[in-house]
């Protein structure tokens, strides 16, 4: 069971890559078919005591790697808005939501406040690929992404302290016991937080753990710290994780690359499982029972609460209405929701709140009704209102090199926007202070997938000298792209590689440039000062003078048809450039030039 558990997680989320909605919505379907439709998977059964760990540990993991994403740097770029609508924005949604669940579904107020604290967080996993298929202006989807990932934390906060007060029994206790509990929460919490992330920062730094057992280690400790702040103060484990992952990430000196890929891979395993088997727990007919009310609030949420927010937060920004009402309408309640919530009902169950089980069913049913309403009307919205981005133009290009750059600044001459994405900081530093824009990380990471807006790119440019990083990022975003939209610069092997250990040249991309010059070559041409020169032609200077007066000492790289469409050149596809095409060739200095083959016939 636990195996078929396993590859029905690898099915949700090959769908969802698919059809480019999130993986949470076929997770949670398939859990419901499993569990209480079909009556195949009985999670209690099968696990037994091992339930409750396995999902608090889980959701311990899932959180911590949340956190490790969250660095302060980038928080410049959020716009107060954003600030508002995690911070005020949070707790109008939580009050209006608990008092709406409360009218309409009838929980006790202490249940509801609960619910109101759970269903507040969005979550990237949700935004992200909802922002792929919306394509809505950048202004929009950075204020939605950053909303994503930095309520995560502010969410299960509020959700710990008042199931805490729940679970402690002192709801009718006095507002000054009220404060004690929640200080207790937050001070156990943060401290144990912080005590294991410096103590992870040390060995880290001074190299006590080798390489191979960073991740590891790592694990390890957030497990344990997660246990013991819980041991200390009921519910502080998960406010421990997050303080910790956040001191991580922003901990200098301290590599958290390969730590956050390996928590990438094991988060999406856990959250496959997990989401399956808390599914399978649900009490249906408790939820169909509820019928119209639990409508009628999602209802609620999706057309009244949302929208009072965002309108409010927004208030004196310089977004648009339009804009605001886009942002109103994409609020998808994602894994922080289902994860917390299926927790502290498995433990209100066993502390004798029958009203419990409903915390369950009503949080999958908001999370799988704005996700798909969402997701299905989303883009009609935008469109409708004239915010979404024109037809993708923009090439992302993996690496910030010196070639990297000079393609970038001539590309951008021509209104093609260009994001470089690069995990040494030289590099960054250096296309930053050309004024290109610019990210700093593994290109094949979910970290960069989650900052990155997808939607306004039409090409992968791999512009890098390692062939290998070149073929890994082609491969990466055919997901993404059409094969016939990845290009690549062409990289030398080396030659000491037997020919079946290396990279299959078709795996790189199409190979860029009218002689297909490599990467050391273009890069020695342009360090000697060569350029990038723009040529415009027309009836009276055809393509044939031009390259009669360039030949062998221009290489071809890009043009533009009369439409402005971009075009990058590659060997070997014959086309036509003719009157109105705009060139883009990169001059040959004399010490490079004999390296170049023949000249060839342009070709696109």
């Amino acid at each position: 069971m636990i195996a078929l558990i396993a590859l029905a997680g690898l099915g949700c989320q090959w769908l969802a890559w698919r059809v480019k909605l999130p993986a949470i919505v076929f997770l949670l379907l398939a859990g419901i078919l499993a569990g209480p439709v079909s009556g195949i998977l009985n999670p209690d059964q099968l696990l037994g005591d091992l339930l409750f760990p396995f999902v608090s540990l889980a959701i311990a993991i899932i959180l911590f790697e949340g956190s490790l994403t969250l660095h302060f740097n980038q928080t410049r770029d959020v716009g107060g808005v954003v600030w508002r609508l995690v911070s005020i924005g949070a707790v109008l949604t939580w009050g209006l939501i608990a008092f709406a669940t409360h009218t309409l579904i009838g929980l006790s107020p202490p249940l509801s406040a609960l619910f109101g604290a759970l269903v507040v967080v969005t979550g990237p996993t949700v935004i992200v690929p909802m922002l792929r298929t919306l394509r809505a202006t950048e202004r929009i989807a950075n204020t939605l992404r950053w909303e994503g990932i930095l309520i995560d934390p502010v969410g299960a906060l509020m959700a710990v302290v008042i199931y805490e007060w729940i679970a402690s029994g002192h709801m009718e206790a006095s507002l000054p016991s009220h404060l004690l509990l929640f200080g207790e929460i937050a001070l156990v919490g943060t401290v144990f937080g912080v005590v294991a992330a410096a103590a992870m920062t040390v060995a880290l730094r001074r190299y006590w753990l080798p390489e191979y057992l960073h991740a590891f280690g790592t694990l390890s400790v957030v497990l344990i710290t997660f246990t013991l702040a819980n041991q200390v103060a009921h519910e502080s484990g998960l406010l421990a994780v997050t303080v910790m992952g956040i001191w991580l990430a922003n901990a200098r000196g301290v590599h958290v690359a390969e730590i956050l890929t390996f928590k990438e891979h094991l988060t999406v395993l856990l959250i496959s499982a997990l989401f399956i088997i808390l599914a399978a727990r649900m009490d249906l007919q408790a939820l169909l029972e509820l019928g119209i009310p639990a409508l009628m609030l999602l209802a609620c949420i999706q057309f009244i609460i949302r929208p009072l927010v965002v309108f409010a937060c927004a208030l004196g920004s310089d977004l648009s209405w339009q804009e605001k009402a886009v942002i109103a309408w994409v609020g998808p309640r994602g894994i922080i929701a289902a994860a917390v919530s299926a927790l502290f009902a498995l433990k209100l169950e066993q502390a004798g709140y029958e009203e419990a089980q409903l915390l369950t069913a009503l949080a999958f049913s908001i999370i799988i009704g704005t996700v798909i309403f969402q997701s299905a009307t989303a883009r009609f919205l935008a469109t409708r209102l004239g915010v979404t981005e024109p037809e993708p133009r923009g090439v992302l290009i993996i690496g910030a090199n010196l070639v990297a750059r000079a393609i970038a600044k001539a590309l951008e001459k021509h209104d093609i926007a260009c994001t470089l994405v690069d995990p040494h900081y030289d590099n960054i530093r250096a296309a930053r202070m050309e004024g290109l824009s610019t990210l700093l990380g593994n290109p094949l990471s979910g970290h960069i997938e989650e900052h990155l807006a997808l939607g306004r790119f039409r090409y992968v440019l791999a512009a890098t000298p390692q062939h290998e990083t070149n073929a890994l990022a082609c491969l990466h975003f055919k997901s993404e792209f059409a094969e016939r939209f990845i290009f690549s610069i062409k990289t030398e092997r080396n030659g000491s590689l037997q020919e079946r250990a290396e990279v299959a040249e078709k795996r790189q991309g199409q190979v860029i440039g009218e002689h297909a010059l490599g990467f050391q070559q273009l890069a020695k041409l342009i360090a000697k000062g060569a350029a990038i020169r723009t040529t415009q032609l027309t009836s009276d200077y055809t393509f044939q003078q031009w390259r009669e007066a360039h030949d062998g000492n221009r290489e071809l790289l890009a043009v533009f048809d009369p439409n402005k469409h971009l075009h990058f050149v590659t060997p070997g596809i014959q086309n036509e450039i003719g009157v109105d095409w705009l060139l883009l060739s990169l001059e040959l200095v004399d010490t490079v030039e004999s390296t170049l083959h023949e000249s060839k016939p342009a070709t696109l």
